[in-house]
């Protein structure tokens, strides 16, 4: 009905700011239902994996890409420490793509403007890290176990566009992948950890 009234000549300019929140309101309302629904489905396991050989590096790349005119628009610069080497993992090209998107997603809207935002890759045995750390542009007054609960909870006392529930997602979706994902905080600096097994058995 909002779409309808939006096709309609308004003149009453009063009436015209109503709908424009009205959308607003019913489109965030939106993305919440999306949210709830893919966080329950990644918290309870109830997702069908399409797993294949991945290349990490370029997969991170690709996501970079996607975002580069948001940093850009805040003013945050990438600073990547990649392996020379490919690094071949075996997971759900489109839930891996989530993961980074949702964790990139997070920096775009809390990334302190005009900062680095690092994003390293680590080689660790039969292992590989992934490490990305930015400064918050608000005060992270709070441990990282309480931190991620607001993120659980979408918390909407953080007020901001976004359901709240990225980073619950992103850890789910690691976590289903036979990955781990951990949060760490140390004042103002936010970084997140993601550990998944390299596929040594099969070439990209």
């Amino acid at each position: 009905y909002v779409d309808l009234l939006k096709q309609e000549n308004i003149e009453n300019e009063k009436a015209k700011e109503y709908l424009e929140v009205l959308d607003n309101k019913s489109q965030r309302l939106k993305k919440l239902i999306e949210d709830l629904v893919e966080a329950s489905k990644a918290s309870s396991g109830n997702i069908k994996l399409n797993k294949e050989i991945l290349n990490l590096k370029e997969l991170i790349k690709q996501v970079t890409g996607e975002f580069e005119d948001r940093f850009q628009k805040r003013g945050l610069e990438i600073i990547f420490t990649f392996p020379e080497e490919d690094i071949p993992i075996y997971a759900d090209g489109r839930y891996m793509y989530r993961v980074i998107e949702n964790l990139y997603g997070n920096i775009a809207k809390y990334a302190l403007d005009n900062s680095r935002v690092y994003v390293d890759m680590i080689r660790n045995g039969k292992d590989v890290l992934i490490a990305i750390k930015n400064v918050s542009k608000d005060k992270l007054n709070i441990s990282a176990d309480e931190l991620m609960q607001r993120f659980v909870r979408g918390d909407s006392s953080r007020n901001t566009e976004g359901s709240g529930l990225g980073l619950s997602i992103a850890r789910s979706l690691t976590e289903l992948q036979g990955g781990t994902f951990e949060l760490y905080l140390d004042g103002d600096l936010f970084k997140v950890t993601i550990v998944l097994p390299i596929e040594e058995k099969k070439k990209l």
